[in-house]
C-alpha cells in the first residue's frame, strides 16, 4: 500500500534540497529553509524500511534473506554515494560523507534495529545524541572546516574521523534520524502489512513532534536573549554543520509531526479521492526521489565544472558565484518541471531509474 503522506513529504524534501542546492551552489545564498530537506529525507528512509520489512514478513520471507537484501541495499547506497562524490563533486571530494553514504549506513543499522526492542533503539539514539558533541570536540571539528566546508587530508585517520564525526553527514549524530523514522513507523504501522495506522499513535506523535519544535524554538530564543549563559565553544543555535542540539531537535520534531499529521489527514480521514491530483504528483516524484537527488546535482554542477575547464579556469571557479538568486530559483523551477515530464515518461514506458537498479541488484 502506498501512503500519500510519505509520497508528498518525500517530494517536499526533494523540492527543498533542489532549491537550496541551486541557490547555494550557483548564487552563494542559503534560503531560510535550508537544512530541512535532508533530515526529512533520512527520517522517511527509516519509515519506508519499516513498511518494506512488514511486506517481507507478511510474505514469509526468511529472516536470513531479509538481512542479505537489507545489507546489499545499504552497500549499494554507500557505493553510489562514493561514485556520486567522484563524478559530481569531483574526485578530491570522494570522502566528504554526503547524505547517500549516511543513508546507506542507516539501512545497515536498521538491519540490527529490527532485531531489538524499540526501547533499546531509542536508548541507543539518546546515547548517540549525548556523546556526539564530545566526539566532535575530541576530533577537533573546527580544524576540518577552516574554509567553511569540510576539507580533510587523504589519510586513514581523517577518512575515519570524517565518516564518524566531522564530515557533512557523519554517523554521529545523523544515524539517529533514520533509526527514529523506523521507530516511529513501528509504533504507527506495527509489524504486519495488514495493520492500519494507529490513530492514537498518530495523534501522540504529532503532539510530541510539535513539542520538540517548540522546545527547540525556546532554546534558540534563550540563546539569542541570554548568550552569556552558554559556553562560547558551543555551535550556533541553528546550524547544520555541525548539527546543533536545537537544530537536530527541531528537524526531527518537524519530520515527526509532519509525518503523523499528514498520515492522519491524508491517509486516515476523508475521501480517498481528495487531492487526487496532488497525490499522483507526489507519488511520481516519490518513486523517483533517488534519481531526482542525483540528477539535480548533475544538472547544476556539471555545467559549472565544464564551463570553467573550457575557459581555462579551475573547475570550481564559478561555484557559488555563477548567477543571481532569482535566476537560480528560476533554474531550479525549470529543473523540477523537466523532472516531472521525465518521470512521467519513465513511468509510461517503464524506463528504470536508480531505484529500479537498486532493486535489480539487491533484491
Amino acid at each position: 500500500m502506498r501512503y500519500s503522506s510519505i509520497d508528498l513529504l518525500r517530494t517536499l524534501a526533494i523540492f527543498v534540497m533542489v532549491f537550496v542546492h541551486f541557490c547555494e551552489n550557483l548564487a552563494g545564498y542559503s534560503p531560510k529553509f535550508a537544512g530541512l530537506g535532508a533530515p526529512l529525507f533520512m527520517f522517511l528512509s527509516g519509515i519506508s524500511f519499516r513498511l518494506w520489512l512488514n511486506g517481507q514478513l507478511t510474505r514469509g520471507i526468511a529472516d536470513n534473506t531479509i538481512s542479505k537484501i537489507t545489507v546489499r541495499r545499504g552497500l549499494f547506497l554507500f557505493g553510489v554515494g562514493f561514485a556520486f562524490n567522484i563524478l559530481v563533486w569531483l574526485p578530491e571530494d570522494v570522502f566528504n560523507w554526503d547524505v547517500l553514504t549516511l543513508i546507506g549506513s542507516g539501512i545497515i543499522a536498521l538491519n540490527f534495529a529490527r532485531r531489538v526492542p524499540v526501547m533499546i533503539t531509542l536508548l541507543f539514539c539518546a546515547m548517540i545524541v549525548l556523546i556526539s558533541p564530545s566526539a566532535r570536540a575530541a576530533a577537533d571539528w573546527p580544524a576540518f572546516w577552516t574554509q567553511g566546508y569540510f576539507d580533510p587530508d587523504l589519510t586513514l585517520t581523517d577518512v575515519i574521523q570524517g565518516y564518524l564525526v566531522v564530515g557533512y553527514f557523519p554517523v554521529l549524530p545523523w544515524i539517529v534520524v533514520p533509526l527514529l523514522g523506523f521507530v516511529t513507523a513501528t509504533f504507527v504501522f506495527g509489524t504486519s502489512r495488514e495493520q492500519l495506522p494507529d490513530e492514537r499513535v498518530l495523534r501522540t506523535g504529532f503532539l510530541i513532534g510539535m513539542a520538540m519544535v517548540i522546545l527547540a524554538a525556546a532554546a534558540i530564543a534563550s540563546r539569542y536573549f541570554s548568550p552569556q549563559l552558554f559556553p562560547t565553544t558551543w555551535p550556533k543555535a541553528w546550524t547544520m554543520f555541525p548539527p546543533s542540539s536545537e537544530y537536530l531537535l527541531a528537524t526531527i520534531g518537524f519530520a515527526l509531526f509532519s509525518f503523523c499529521g499528514s498520515c492522519r489527514w491524508l491517509d486516515q480521514t476523508g475521501s480517498p479521492t481528495r487531492f487526487s491530483g496532488l497525490k499522483k504528483f507526489g507519488a511520481t516524484f516519490s518513486r523517483h526521489s533517488f534519481t531526482a537527488y542525483i540528477l539535480h546535482h548533475i544538472a547544476h554542477l556539471w555545467p559549472l565544472w565544464i564551463y570553467a575547464i573550457a575557459t581555462g579556469h579551475d573547475p570550481t571557479q564559478f561555484w557559488q558565484k555563477a548567477t543571481t538568486v532569482p535566476i537560480a530559483v528560476l533554474l531550479a523551477t525549470v529543473f523540477l518541471v523537466c523532472c516531472w515530464m521525465l518521470f512521467r515518461w519513465m513511468d509510461r514506458f517503464r524506463v528504470p531509474g536508480v531505484e529500479s537498479w537498486m532493486r535489480w541488484v539487491c533484491d
